[in-house]
């Protein structure tokens, strides 16, 4: 019984080594493949970003250079412009001015390469307003209301026409629209009339590239305290340009 149980033991034993060895074994063999992997995904990240990059670098470029329609936009194709190195890799933009569609393939030399497609392109860089600070406000307290846009584009924005809306009761109409201290519209709007042109003396608004203009709507009597609204301004084409003057419904501070 010593004999079978020294044998047993020394049999555990060798099972016991072989399986290590085979474990160890298993081991040296999946770090390196894993490692590997991994290497594979951070280069493949690091193609994404960099082709991520590239539609940043055209909308910046394109802006700086007023390329604002498909036939302009071609510029980013020309060779010293469509092209970047960065980091380890680089990115290539190509446009198609026919789609409009902005290509930016981030590469890794030799080991990775990711695109990004970008559809309706021009529309990112086409000329707009945007409203800044200081932030809408009341100049008399829920009769009449100031707000400052500016023309974040590099080409000058006619306007022509308005549209506005306010939460309603009580029922109120709007009296006059000033932009620049000079009016813009006078007469009787009531809240979600529709396209309205202005009115003599001031038929046209111009606002030139990086231009910001004070803009103030006065209303025959005081609006709800939440008066949630909402103003729209045209160009002649059309174009719409629309600011919201109370999203949170909470009122708007004093100026």
């Amino acid at each position: 019984m010593l004999l079978n149980s020294k044998g047993l033991s020394v049999l555990f034993l060798i099972i016991a080594m072989l399986l290590m060895v085979t474990i160890g074994y298993t081991l040296s063999y999946l770090i390196p493949a894993k490692q590997k992997t991994m290497a594979f995904a951070i280069h493949s990240n690091q193609a994404f970003y960099l082709s991520q990059s590239g539609v940043e670098y055209a909308v910046r470029y394109a802006v700086d250079q007023c390329w604002t329609t498909p036939a302009s936009l071609l510029g980013l194709n020309t060779p010293g412009v469509n092209q970047r190195s960065l980091g380890r890799g680089t990115f290539t933009l190509s446009y198609d001015n026919l789609t409009d569609r902005l290509t930016s393939t981030g590469q890794i030399p030799s080991v990775s390469e990711r695109r990004i497609t970008v559809s309706n392109f021009s529309s990112f860089v086409s000329t707009g307003l945007m409203l800044v600070a200081p932030v809408p406000c009341w100049v008399n307290p829920r009769t009449e209301a100031r707000f400052y846009i500016k023309n974040t584009g590099c080409l000058s924005i006619t306007l022509t026409a308005f549209s506005f809306s306010w939460r309603q009761p009580p029922v109120r109409t709007l009296t006059t629209i000033r932009i620049d201290g000079l009016q813009k519209f006078g007469g009787a709007y009531s809240s979600g009339s529709g396209i309205t042109n202005f009115t003599p003396p001031g038929n046209s608004q111009v606002i030139n590239p990086n231009q910001t203009i004070t803009v103030d709507a006065v209303w025959n009597a005081n609006i709800s305290p939440n008066c949630s609204a909402i103003v729209s301004f045209y160009d002649p084409s059309g174009k719409e340009y629309t600011f919201y003057l109370d999203p949170e419904g909470d009122g708007l501070p004093n100026c």
